[in-house]
């Protein structure tokens, strides 16, 4: 028996999400008491795969293959499936992004597997299995009964904290059966955006609503997020309103983000928006309106005018690096 986890890696590297993802697996199978396997898909090198022993995971499967060199879900579905059956997992983790999101109902159909989908919390037990996850945008919380032998879950963003336990790792690769038709996504060009940190995934974000007025106003906002090496965002408003290009959008419609600081400034907090950010691990706003929804969700909060506050940020940011 085992808890395969499926580590998704980035140009041959993983991020934080991967290791905090092989922390809560590690939790899991402890309290089920199996094993960690890790399952790589890509070309990744041994040093980097070897990293994942740091954080509980006893063996990494790693599956190198021109086929897989984009992310194909079929393929990808059917390499998942493979290697949970090979290792005789009882519970499979994916990350709750994308790519886990797609995965994931792929392979509750073809492992049998009943989900629970961005998990936030180490099961409350494992017999029964029960799982926690938010609910009602972030108001509340459920807890998922699993029936189902296998299970699979998708794990939210910053809902674990890193644990390194200092273990070795096996490292074995596996040739998987990639049939004729099973890959079917052809990638022609590939054009990657440079010199600005990508939104889904920035550790922080700045991002700014109605309460900045006007798009003339965006300045001091981008400042601020360039001193803190952030990514912009905004509201859904604000990218209506052509204030702000729409890969900005931030929200239920736009996108969903979970850094560890988000800066929510001139952002009221309607509930829609609400649900795209409320994974964030420390939230700061501010706004002129001391009852905005969005203090109910902070950590911390100003009340104040952006036009204001946001130099004194700028300010107070630069003479800490000056120091």
């Amino acid at each position: 028996m085992s808890v395969l986890v499926f580590v998704e890696n980035w140009d041959g590297k993983f991020k934080k999400a991967t290791f905090e993802m092989v922390s809560y697996a590690s939790i899991v199978a402890e309290m089920s008491n199996s094993n960690v396997v890790a399952l790589s898909i890509g070309n990744v090198e041994n040093a980097e795969l070897e990293k994942l022993g740091k954080f509980g995971a006893t063996k990494v499967v790693s599956v190198t293959n021109d086929k897989l060199n984009f992310l194909d879900n079929q393929a990808y579905t059917s390499v998942i499936a493979q290697v949970a059956e090979k290792e005789n997992a009882e519970v499979v983790i994916l990350s709750n992004n994308n790519t886990g999101k797609a995965l994931a109902p792929r392979l509750s159909v073809r492992l049998k597997a009943g989900i629970g989908s961005g998990v936030n919390h180490l099961p409350l037990s494992i017999t029964p299995f029960v799982v926690q996850k938010r609910a009602y945008s972030g108001n509340a919380f459920a807890n998922l009964l699993i029936k189902t032998p296998v299970k699979i879950l998708t794990l939210a963003q910053n809902s674990f904290e890193i644990k390194e336990n200092g273990s070795s790792t096996l490292i074995e690769n596996f040739n998987a059966d990639l049939g004729e038709g099973v890959v079917k996504t052809v990638v022609k060009d590939v054009q990657k955006q440079t010199g600005k940190i990508l939104l889904t995934d920035a550790d922080v974000v700045v991002s700014g609503g109605r309460g900045m007025k006007s798009p003339d106003n965006w300045a001091p906002l981008v400042e601020f997020a360039e001193l803190l090496g952030a990514a912009t965002a905004c509201s859904r408003p604000v990218s209506d309103e052509g204030w702000r290009p729409h890969e900005e959008h931030t929200g239920q419609t736009g996108k969903i983000i979970a850094p560890n600081l988000y800066f929510a400034i001139g952002i009221s907090g309607a509930t829609q928006h609400l649900a795209g950010v409320s994974s964030s691990k420390y939230i700061v706003a501010v706004n002129t309106d001391k009852d905005a929804p969005i203090f109910s969700a902070a950590q911390y909060g100003i009340v104040g005018d952006a036009s204001k506050v946001l130099p004194k940020l700028v300010e107070a940011v630069k003479e800490m690096k000056a120091k």
